[in-house]
């Protein structure tokens, strides 16, 4: 009789374990037909309310499972093996070690821009949580933070409206560094490589290389501000007719696409033109192009995120706000160094 967990009543009726929970404590955010029918299901199990300090002892056990949703927007995945593919297989790992689950979901084009349909997860009650990697659209973030009856965590992007409980990386301070180790090596003339408007950490990023740039109270040049991507996030960009001696680029991808451009046109790298990128993560498709980046700590990044959102999974009131990741930068070829 007291082995019975919610776990169990959880996969009997076909919902989450904090759906379970709120049902038999009373609590808001489940229908009185769906309640009743879990207190039906845990009276026939024989499940036995416990207290709260037994409740909290036996998570403590890792008896408690919790499934944690990821969701990741059908755009992301268009090219190459992608980076936020790579950080579901580090929320994967870090889920086991806390003894839940990690269930992705892919969030297609048409519910993201048209129809604002709900991840199948969330509208099945089949996760206690849910994890959304990157941008999406700000539509569909209103009505899923505000229909879903379960804590959002977003991963790699914020926004003091709509996405305030978020794990980012230190965008602003990271591109400010390669900025600064661009000038250490005596490159002074510098363009960005990025849609700013595109996604809050290339805007961050922006900024930081714009603070570098006041620093050594440099103009930054309209015509070195390259546009590297659509609104749907497909890459790619042309080369202005004069080229700066460096490029600050928002990504290892814009700056692998660059150093691609820059060999078509005759441009050695990074004997003609220096190159930085950010994340220090290159597709398996592509060329080790030795670029110097700033490195995204993703397991941390992850970790945070998933205990983020334990957090308020267990309590509703912690957990909250921003929280920032910090990197570090990897020196590689892609940079003329000072002699």
């Amino acid at each position: 009789m007291g082995k019975v967990r919610l776990a169990d009543i959880a996969k009997k009726v076909g919902v989450s374990t904090v759906t379970v929970h709120n049902a038999l404590a009373g609590n808001k955010g489940v229908s009185e037909e769906l309640r009743e029918k879990i207190q039906s299901v845990a009276s026939e199990m024989g499940y036995q309310i416990l207290s709260e300090r037994k409740q909290e002892a036996r998570e403590a056990a890792g008896e408690a499972s919790y499934t944690v949703g990821v969701l990741i927007a059908e755009n992301y995945l268009a090219q190459y093996e992608t980076f936020y593919w790579k950080m579901y297989q580090e929320l994967a790992v870090a889920a086991t070690e806390k003894r839940c689950f990690a269930a992705v979901e892919i969030l297609r084009k048409e519910d993201e821009r048209n129809t604002l349909k709900l991840p199948a997860c969330v509208e099945g009650n089949k996760v206690d949580g849910l994890i959304v990697l990157g941008k999406i659209n700000k539509e569909y973030i209103v009505k899923l933070t505000e229909t879903a009856r379960i804590p959002v965590v977003f991963l790699d992007y914020y926004d003091k409206d709509f996405a305030k409980d978020a794990v980012v990386i230190d965008n602003f301070y990271g591109t400010y560094l390669l900025t600064e180790f661009m000038f250490a090596q005596g490159i002074e003339e510098l363009g960005f490589v990025g849609s700013i408007y595109s996604t809050s950490s290339i805007m961050d990023r922006y900024c930081g290389f714009l603070k570098s740039m006041m620093s050594h109270k440099k103009e930054v040049k309209q015509q070195w501000l390259i546009e590297d991507r659509d609104e749907l996030g497909q890459m790619g960009f042309k080369l202005p007719k004069r080229l700066p001696k460096g490029f600050v680029c928002n990504c290892d991808l814009a700056a692998y696409m660059l150093i691609d451009k820059l060999t078509e046109r005759g441009y050695k790298v990074p004997e003609d033109v220096s190159v930085v990128g950010f994340n220090n993560y290159l597709y398996p498709e592509l060329a080790d192009r030795e670029i110097t980046t700033y490195e995204v700590n993703t397991k941390a990044m992850t970790k945070v995120a998933l205990e983020k959102v334990l957090k308020q999974i267990k309590n509703p009131k912690r957990g909250h706000g921003m929280d920032i990741v910090s990197g570090h930068m990897v020196i590689k070829k892609s940079v003329k160094l000072k002699k």
